[in-house]
């Protein structure tokens, strides 16, 4: 066994002004770790999640209350950056819809609910240290959000980097280099600090729902909430159903015991990946959007001294030539710790992330449109969004991607699939049927055109 270093990592921790149960949290950890524990979970000890643990959607709508609202938290996960969009500011703040960003309408879809429902529905960000002040800043333009009755915000604590040599503190002298974020599933550490959770609770509120704030389709159902209540159910996982484009992603299944988990890609043995990938025998993918029972993570946490105690994710990462753990977790692993869960099976219209600018292009074009509620939907007729695949060469970073769709976004309404290779920018009335791939040799602008199959140009 490798030399215990948890003092300095205390140390360290307290220096940084972190509270006793992430320190707590951080320690079971590197207990873990250094007992040679890597968050494995193997494919002889799960099986995919049988009938009685998932719910479909549409057999829910008879609970849909709007009453829940009185008792309903709506949690956006803002901590990212976007770097590998090429972005250096809040992720957030980037143009999806027009002039609005996501923050605009993740503020309007919220005054939209207060509005028709006339509840005071509540709306809180994770941020992050890198995400908190720009958010914020921006949001004071915001009165009405401003006069709401809790904080508008909570920040995401910070672990320290380990070497993976000695399992020691790893040391720059560049602070920030020090520490990695924790993963969201840090959220449920964070909400208890500083007594936010149990001022939830003081003030009514009983279920929280939890989405990232790259996916604009994620949108209060109150029957979600309601048929929890009505089935003393403490945590529910929107799932939906795996494409080929999902392989890689993490998939729900269950122990022997018939206890839901959630598999990442990290937590699977080399031997397991075949079977990771089979999107037919693991049918369904978490799109983390959570609902949780408030009270029950309460109870949990006190149980447990402060601590929720998820499944481990292991990430070797490589920082100033240095090979370094980063100890993460993921909120969806929750399922696995919280008692009377179930999986909901959503449409795939619930699930439109921005992770890539290929996602990003997709939400800017006419696909998708914004409701009166501002709920980001498919254009009407619309089952599945245009699977839309680009350069890195020339659409790999923001900038990139502002300079060749300046003057307009091509139509993918009648689009199932966009492939542009080369330098390709676009003008006004280009629109897209059917499957399109496009290839040019030299750069090249598009206007006035109709486009269908293969072009190379």
């Amino acid at each position: 066994m490798m030399q215990d270093h948890s003092r300095q990592f205390e140390k360290q921790m307290k220096g940084a002004n972190l509270s006793s149960s992430v320190i707590r949290t951080f320690h079971a950890y590197y207990e873990q770790l250094l007992k040679g524990e890597r968050g494995m979970i193997a494919d002889k000890d799960i099986n995919p999640p049988s009938a009685g643990n998932l719910i479909k959607y549409e057999d829910i709508s008879e609970f849909r209350s709007q009453a829940m609202l009185k008792k309903t938290v709506v949690i956006k996960l803002n901590g990212g950056l976007g770097t590998s969009m090429g972005l250096s500011k809040a992720k957030s703040l980037l143009p999806v819809k027009g002039n609005l960003n996501f923050l605009d309408i993740i503020v309007r879809q919220v005054l939209a609910l207060r509005g028709e429902s006339g509840y005071d529905v509540q709306l809180l960000f994770m941020n992050s240290y890198n995400t908190q002040t720009d958010t914020l800043e921006y949001l004071n333009r915001y009165t009405d959000l401003a006069k709401q009755n809790l904080p508008l915000s909570f920040v995401q604590n910070k672990f320290p980097r380990i070497r993976r040599d000695n399992l020691a503190p790893f040391e720059s002298i560049d602070d920030d280099q020090n520490w990695n974020p924790p993963g969201h599933g840090d959220l449920y550490t964070a909400l208890a600090a500083d007594g936010l959770l149990d001022e939830l609770i003081e003030r009514g509120y009983r279920y929280a729902f939890v989405s990232n704030a790259d996916n604009l389709a994620a949108t209060v159902d109150t029957a979600i909430p309601a048929y929890m209540e009505a089935n003393n159910i403490n945590f529910v996982m929107e799932v939906c159903t795996r494409s080929p484009a999902d392989r890689k992603g993490g998939h729900l299944c269950e122990d022997k015991y018939k206890q839901l988990l959630l598999r990442e890609v990290a937590q699977t043995p080399e031997a397991d990946l075949d079977r990771f990938q089979d999107i037919e025998f693991y049918r369904y993918f978490n799109t983390n959007n959570l609902w949780l029972d408030l009270q029950a993570l309460q109870w949990s946490l006190i149980a447990n001294d402060g601590i929720m105690l998820l499944p481990l994710i292991i990430n070797p990462k490589i920082v100033e030539n240095t090979p370094v753990y980063q100890l993460e977790t993921a909120m969806g692993s929750a399922i696995s710790v919280f008692t009377n869960t179930r999986a909901m099976v959503v449409p795939r219209s619930r699930f439109a992330p921005v992770k890539k600018n290929s996602d990003l292009l997709a939400v800017w074009s006419d696909a998708y449109e914004l409701n009166d509620r501002y709920q980001l939907v498919l254009k009407r007729g619309l089952e599945q969004p245009p699977l839309v695949e680009l350069d890195d060469r020339y659409y790999g970073n923001i900038d990139q991607m502002m300079k060749r769709f300046s003057e307009a976004v091509p139509s993918l309404a009648s689009c199932s699939s966009l492939s542009l290779k080369g330098d390709i920018s676009f003008g006004e009335e280009v629109i897209c049927e059917g499957k399109v791939s496009i290839e040019a040799q030299e750069p090249i602008f598009l206007q006035h055109r109709r486009l269908a199959g293969e072009i190379k140009l």
